[in-house]
């Protein structure tokens, strides 16, 4: 009877491992997807304020300098968010193109416009009154129009300067455009075959960066932007396609993730592993992704959707700040004091990401992207992050 029961046990067992395997967790909000979006947010701010620091945070430890790998971040992020929400409906021909690409480009525009419109209106009544910026090469009104119409990643003159990390935001945007046949091309593979193309389309690309552009993919200038983001937006739909065919026990997950954790604390330890850091920030992306959200926390939620407006307001914070201070002269102030500045300024752009988050961009998504049941199209949250 003993033996009949542990038999029993083990059939159970593998009947429901067989079952679970035919349905891999889906992404939720509130859960470690938006803990890691908001923890690289917050890294990116930290980044861009490192040189305002009274000491550059560069000379503390070098990684302070690789930022590269946090916007990289969220454009592997971005394919793997995207490419789970829509890429079935993609290879199934269910979404109609011009709602995904309307929701798409109304996510982005807009909230871009008034950003760099703001900055723009900031520094020109600045000028009015006779008050230089700090580094006036960074706000020559010629590079403003490429930025303006986020076209400075595809080799058009311009963009230089001004709110710079929008460069992502334009090459993002191409690739957004072009997920919808990815997907039907990719989604006929098997999810290994996928993985493995990507990655050595990585290392391939990256080769050829180096050999024809002397410069790594991953650090290319902005006008190559749109060749730089879309291998590595490719591996994150690969994550996406391997977490939404193969099931993995959440426990597995954890523990890959935390791997993936521990491998690039050490790979930014030892030096600048920028490859082997991107392949495991991606296997974390899909680790979280594959852990089930079983308590959603409100607070995590709302953490992760501020991660677009912390990236997107950030840098025209830091501009203002720090105009303002040294227009006052800082430089002749206590070191201690200085500390307290930057570190106010610090804040600054958190509470400033809070306000444009809930006092525009919320309330314009909402009007703008509201819930259509009646469409085929997959809701996906108006504030869905990106990079």
């Amino acid at each position: 009877h003993h033996l009949r029961r542990r038999r029993f046990c083990r059939v159970q067992r593998m009947t429901v491992g067989e079952a679970t395997t035919q349905a891999p967790v889906r992404i939720a909000r509130g859960g470690w997807l938006d803990v890691l979006r908001f923890v690289a947010a917050a890294l990116i701010i930290l980044y861009h304020f490192r040189e305002a620091a009274p000491v550059a945070l560069g000379e503390v430890h070098p990684v302070f300098d690789r930022g590269y790998l946090l916007t990289n971040f969220f454009i592997i992020d971005s394919g793997y968010v995207l490419a789970r929400i829509y890429g079935d409906g993609f290879a199934g021909r269910t979404i109609p193109l011009r709602s995904y690409v309307r929701q798409r480009l109304l996510r982005v525009v807009p909230s871009h416009l008034v950003v760099i419109g703001t900055l723009a209106l900031l520094v020109a009544v600045a000028a009015l009154a006779g008050i230089a910026p700090s580094n006036p090469q960074w706000f020559d009104w010629g590079q403003l129009p490429a930025q303006a119409l986020l076209m400075q990643a595809y080799g058009v003159p311009g963009g230089q300067g001004w709110n710079a990390p929008t460069w992502t935001l334009s090459a993002l945007l191409g690739c957004y455009l072009l997920l919808p046949w990815i997907c039907r091309a990719l989604w006929r593979l098997g999810p290994g075959t996928v993985v493995v193309g990507a990655v050595v389309l990585l290392l391939v690309a990256d080769w050829a960066s180096r050999s024809w552009l002397g410069d790594p993919l991953f650090r290319l200038p902005l006008r190559f932007g749109f060749v730089r983001a879309l291998p590595l937006f490719l591996l994150g739909i690969a994550a996406a396609l391997m977490g939404a065919r193969r099931y993995v026990a959440p426990r597995w997950a954890g523990r890959v993730g935390l791997a993936a954790m521990a491998g690039f604390v050490v790979a930014q330890a030892i030096g600048d592993l920028a490859l082997i850091s991107l392949i495991l920030l991606t296997i974390l992306i899909w680790a979280a992704g594959a852990l089930p959200v079983a308590r959603p926390s409100r607070l995590i939620e709302q953490l992760g959707l501020m991660a677009f407006a912390m990236f997107l307001t950030n840098e025209v914070t830091r501009i203002v700040w720090f105009g303002a201070f040294d227009a006052l002269g800082q430089a002749d102030w206590s070191l201690a004091v200085r500390w307290g500045v930057w570190a106010a300024g610090l804040i600054t752009a958190f509470v400033g990401a809070a306000i444009f988050r809930y006092g525009f961009d919320r309330p314009v998504q909402a009007w703008l992207n509201p819930p259509r049941p009646r469409t085929p199209l997959p809701r996906t949250s108006a504030d869905r992050p990106i990079a």
